[in-house]
């Protein structure tokens, strides 16, 4: 375990310590823009659509969990290092294809990249499960996303470096700052076990770490967290009909819980069909990602007029998260 990892480790033992903090400076919340401008000189606070008493801290500062802005890749073919069970986030743009492992964005929670042209950016918040991959294109300006430390209902806080401003991970919206209320198009990807991603796209490339040592990839510093009684650093009450750290395919403002799915095979809901299968670990199990339970892996399509079908986004997210960020959405549990 290299040093990095250590004191990764020990920041995470800190957010406790740092959650009982920011609860008791919820108080002074008017005070609150003046305590980040030393940080954040360049963002706008006087714009900004949250409450800043909802901001805390997650530990480490702004940029202390690095974004990738300089992607390395391999060819699927020469991968040998990620179990075939292993959990990626897939996208394919016009014929291409690329696969980034959660064993590598765990550590980075941000990649800012490209594909088939399309400047994209990649983005896995392991507190909430959510991994979503955004067009980083707005007004025909390319934005560069990294990891602001912040958190907000236990969902991380990006910012872009053009602007400065704060956007929330989860919905891919700006919530401080000179973007605030403009949202990121969302794009259409799969969280896939490993050997899936192979078999679908046996030319595709794969997200590969630039310095192998710098993390324990591989890893994964929230041991058991899918499994515990409450989300981590939660303030805000969660009142959802199932547990709060139970997944859920989520798709606009409706959500199935994976295990549903998962007993049901196939979910068809007017031109939406979701179908599960087994075979993908749990990335916030076990100690080590690939050693992970199985908590299988769906496939979201939307039925056309002519019968075919197209891939579509969705996320899979653990419910507190997404009855929070869609307040009006609705958990559909099967009778």
């Amino acid at each position: 375990m290299t040093d990095k990892t250590v004191i990764f480790k020990k920041k995470i033992l800190a957010f406790f310590v740092v959650f009982i903090f920011s609860s008791m400076m919820g108080a002074f919340a008017g005070d609150i823009p003046d305590r980040w401008k030393s940080e954040w000189s360049a963002t706008d606070f006087s714009k900004s659509s949250i409450e800043f008493s909802e901001v805390m801290s997650g530990g480490p500062p702004k940029d202390g969990i690095p974004a990738i802005d300089d992607p390395k890749f391999k060819p699927v073919s020469d991968i040998n290092d990620i179990g075939d069970k292993e959990p990626v986030i897939s996208i394919e743009i016009d014929g291409k294809a690329k696969a980034y492992p959660l064993r590598i964005l765990m550590w980075h929670e941000i990649a800012n990249d490209e594909l088939s042209g399309v400047p994209i950016t990649v983005t896995y918040c392991p507190l909430c499960n959510s991994s979503v991959i955004f067009d980083r294109r707005i007004n025909n300006k390319i934005l560069d996303f990294g990891v602001s430390g912040k958190l907000r209902h236990s969902d991380m806080i990006m910012y872009d470096r053009q602007t400065e401003s704060w956007w929330q991970q989860f919905l891919g919206e700006g919530v401080v700052g000179e973007m605030t209320g403009v949202k990121l198009k969302r794009l259409p990807s799969r969280i896939i076990p490993f050997a899936k991603f192979k078999k679908s796209h046996p030319q595709g490339q794969v997200l590969i770490a630039n310095n192998k040592s710098s993390r324990n990839y591989g890893s994964n510093p929230y041991f058991k967290y899918d499994s515990a009684d409450k989300p981590f650093l939660l303030q805000k009450e969660y009142n959802g009909p199932i547990p709060s750290l139970a997944y859920v395919i989520a798709i606009d403002k409706k959500a199935w819980p994976l295990e549903d799915i998962r007993k049901q095979k196939r979910i068809v809901d007017g031109d939406i069909i979701i179908e599960w299968q087994t075979g993908m670990n749990s990335a916030l199990d076990q100690q080590q990602i690939d050693k992970g339970q199985d908590i299988g892996y769906v496939t979201v399509q939307r039925k056309q007029p002519d019968g075919s079908l197209i891939n579509i986004a969705y996320d899979m997210s653990f419910a507190f998260a997404f009855s929070i960020f869609q307040p009006d959405g609705k958990i559909i549990i099967h009778e």
